[in-house]
């Protein structure tokens, strides 16, 4: 699954990603874990949690998660995340693509 972080700090899912993390959701917890964000969906609209928003008609969503990321180091670029369903989270590496793998 290929994901962004962009230099703003919004982590940006492609359509295809986020309806198949996240169906139907309007929001999602963002934690550090060692070198990854995870995104973690969140039941109900009344829990709270960072807004995923739509960005676009074709239905790619963002949320902005430049607060976790001000304590470690990242930059932006292209990622390629997976899914963990043990954990239920999206697991997005916090280094980009390695030069010429971003394809």
């Amino acid at each position: 699954m290929r994901v962004e972080l962009t230099a703003g700090g919004d982590l940006i899912l492609p359509a295809e990603v986020a309806e198949a993390c996240f169906p139907g959701s309007a929001s999602v917890l963002v934690a550090i874990r060692g070198r990854e964000l995870w995104a973690i969906r969140i039941a109900g609209h009344t829990s709270g949690g960072l807004i995923l928003k739509q960005r676009n008609l074709r239905g790619d969503r963002s949320v902005l998660v430049l607060e976790p990321l001000l304590d470690v180091k990242w930059s932006p670029g292209g990622r390629r995340a997976r899914w963990d369903d043990g954990e239920r989270a999206l697991r997005v590496p916090l280094d980009p693509f390695p030069t010429g793998d971003a394809v």
